[in-house]
């Protein structure tokens, strides 16, 4: 059964967020000065980067992770949305623009990373990776092998990271699309994530072994029920965010042709 109590501690998953939260800091302020020597500290960012952090690890670290690896597919789809909405959402949002900017001036890293980031290398890449990682044998992978099952977190956030980069980097080296290519990148990728969401949610059998011969939870919801359920949270839920973000972006639009 599951043992509340338990909370992953490892030292790669501590570590790794003390020394991201720890390089922030540093930025922002003893090398604030060189970066950006009239900007205040960005409180603001400061708030959504740490946020960002906090969640990450609660999809990862708590409780959560161990319903999602081992009873609930519909568990485990909750784990992935926070790694790739509100926690990969806040972790750029907690980067302002000089902070990244340096980084990207580099001359031997910007035309890659021009590539990378534009909206159709964006969509494919982040595409691909969920869709991939949902095939069964793949999936059932990461549920019985640790190793894989960090890597599978950690290139989802890095998709999420790409997916909306986009919609919401504040970069002026990169900076975003116009909002008219906002708004068709939004609906791309929510068309080409479509086969996936139908995939699991239409499908007769159940795809992924572990949850199929799973100890249920809940009594008289059996593992048809967890994967229909899963397949509609991927759907609503990301269907939800993307048409803020469109609508986000909408508003963005008519107000610069409003502007005189």
């Amino acid at each position: 059964m599951i043992d509340w109590r338990h909370w992953h501690n490892e030292p790669w998953l501590i570590g790794g967020l003390v020394a991201v939260g720890w390089l922030w800091a540093v930025l922002a302020i003893p090398a604030r000065g060189r970066l950006a020597p009239a900007s205040g500290f960005p409180r603001r960012h400061a708030l959504r980067f740490y946020l960002a952090l906090v969640i990450f690890y609660l999809a990862v670290g708590s409780p959560l992770d161990q319903i999602g690896e081992r009873f609930l597919f519909c568990a485990h789809m909750f784990q992935h949305q926070l790694l790739v909405y509100p926690a990969a959402i806040l972790f750029l949002l907690g980067i302002p623009d000089w902070m990244i900017d340096p980084v990207l001036r580099q001359r031997g890293l910007k035309p890659i990373l021009r590539l990378a980031t534009h909206p159709i290398v964006c969509a494919v890449v982040y595409s691909l990776v969920i869709g991939v990682w949902h095939a069964p044998s793949l999936y059932d992978l990461a549920l019985r092998n640790k190793f894989v099952h960090v890597l599978e977190h950690l290139t989802f956030f890095g998709a999420a990271l790409l997916y909306w980069w986009p919609l919401l980097s504040s970069s002026q080296v990169l900076p975003r699309p116009s909002y008219a290519i906002q708004m068709l990148y939004v609906l791309g990728v929510v068309i080409t994530m479509t086969p996936v969401f139908a995939y699991i949610t239409f499908s007769q059998d159940i795809l992924y072994p572990t949850y199929e011969f799973a100890p249920r939870l809940i009594p008289n919801f059996d593992a048809a029920d967890d994967q229909l359920l899963a397949g509609v949270m991927m759907k609503l839920v990301g269907l939800a965010v993307s048409l803020g973000a469109f609508g986000v972006a909408f508003y963005r639009w008519y107000q610069d042709q409003e502007r005189p």
